[in-house]
């Protein structure tokens, strides 16, 4: 089997498993997407969706962010950890969207990238949950269960990973199946116990399976 038939079996089996697999970041806008991915660096999705609540309440919009004190967004978002340097990407992102932009976020990958604190996998996440385009978010869930899985072989980087998924990933595909592997990596296939794998729907396509 090639790996481009692998992932094809792959991605319907987890679709079936996971037929309703969406980010677990909450927002409305495209421009709290950036904030709370930002955000979400070394820190639990669910720690950010309670934070950006306050800090919505007190800067309900692209402008306000973009006017406030760092010192006061670090305020605010301190429990996520690295609370200074993501207010700093915050504020200077904002500030980038209200002036070039009109306040709107770019639904250009490469203009994305040259926003403040958005990198590859923050820009993959808003092309393809807020635009719907293809994308392929490799966050650690997908990098480790990629390699498990037999879909890359040995790479840890994201960047090369993102590169080898696109050759057997369809693009249409490729936001949903990260979901889905972000799912399934919470739920079965964990990163700090061994593998529930007589509980996976993919033990019979997992090249490793019962390896941690």
């Amino acid at each position: 089997m090639t790996k481009k038939q692998l992932a094809k079996e792959i991605i319907q089996k987890l679709k079936e498993e996971y037929p309703n697999a969406s980010c677990s970041l909450e927002y409305d806008k495209a421009w709290k997407l950036l904030v709370s991915v930002r955000l979400a660096a070394q820190c639990t999705d669910a720690r950010v969706n309670v934070v950006v609540e306050k800090l919505y309440e007190k800067f309900p919009d692209i402008d306000a962010l973009a006017k406030a004190e760092v010192s006061e967004i670090e305020e605010i978002v301190r429990p996520c950890g690295l609370g200074n340097s993501k207010a700093r990407d915050i504020s200077a992102c904002m500030k980038m969207l209200r002036d070039e932009y009109q306040g709107h976020v770019p639904d250009d990958f490469d203009k994305l990238l040259k926003l403040p604190g958005v990198g590859r996998k923050s820009a993959n996440l808003i092309m393809g949950d807020v635009f719907g385009k293809p994308a392929i978010v490799t966050d650690t869930h997908c990098i480790r269960l990629v390699n498990r899985m037999g879909l890359v072989d040995g790479i840890k980087e994201p960047a090369k990973v993102e590169k080898e998924l696109w050759k057997i990933i369809p693009g249409e595909e490729g936001s949903d199946f990260c979901h889905r592997l972000v799912w399934h990596g919470r739920d079965i296939c964990t990163a700090r116990t061994k593998p529930h794998c007589d509980r996976c729907c993919i033990s019979d396509l997992c090249k490793k399976t019962g390896v941690e």
